[in-house]
Parts: structure tokens; C-alpha cells; sequence
């Protein structure tokens, strides 16, 4: 892999540490939303066999951004968080049990 020198580091800003989150996403802030948790039953999974198994449900992260341009945050198979069309997803509210399962099973 081949880079070019394009310039002087000026400055470093530190956008994750960890597995966090990411606070930072090309140079906005990420809203985030207190509420409710979110869960959604993905119903289309083409071109995203890897990441995502139809029939499967997944954590639905809060991000006011991605909602706004149609998207949502799921934390997919390996445990991150990406955007996906919400077109793929069919957004439901669990029973408490089945919470409770996805709090022990992501912790």
C-alpha cells in the first residue's frame, strides 16, 4: 500500500477508544437519543449475508442522524454498530424478558 505526504499533522482528535461507540462521525457529532430501547427483525439481508441473517433480531443504536437520511444503527454479527437502510428492518418493541436476555447476551 502506497501513501502520499500530503501535508503536516496539525492536530489528532480521537474519534473511538476501545470498542466504543463512535462519537464522531466524518467530523459531526453523532446524535444520540435517550429512550426506549429499539430492536428491529431484519427482513432483507441481500448483498449483507455476512452481517446480517434474515429472520434474525438485532439492537437498533439511537442515532437521530442515520434515522434522518433512512438509515439505522444495528449492531450486527460481529458485535459493531454500521448503518443499514431501514428498508431491511422491521422496528419492534420487546417484552421485558427478552430485554433482559439482550442485556446479559451483549454484556
Amino acid at each position: 500500500m502506497d501513501f502520499e505526504i500530503i501535508g503536516e499533522i496539525t492536530s489528532i482528535e480521537i474519534i473511538a477508544v476501545g470498542g466504543s461507540i463512535r462519537d464522531l462521525i466524518l467530523g459531526r457529532t453523532m446524535k444520540k437519543r435517550a429512550g426506549k430501547v429499539k430492536f428491529g427483525l431484519c427482513i432483507d439481508n441481500e448483498g449483507y449475508a455476512a452481517s446480517l441473517e434474515k429472520r434474525k433480531v438485532y439492537r437498533i443504536i439511537p442515532d437521530e442522524d442515520a434515522e434522518r437520511h433512512g438509515d439505522l444503527r444495528i449492531v450486527d454479527e460481529s458485535g459493531e454498530d454500521y448503518l443499514f437502510s431501514a428498508k431491511r428492518f422491521v422496528v419492534m418493541e420487546l417484552p421485558p424478558r427478552a430485554k433482559k436476555a439482550f442485556a446479559v447476551a451483549s454484556g
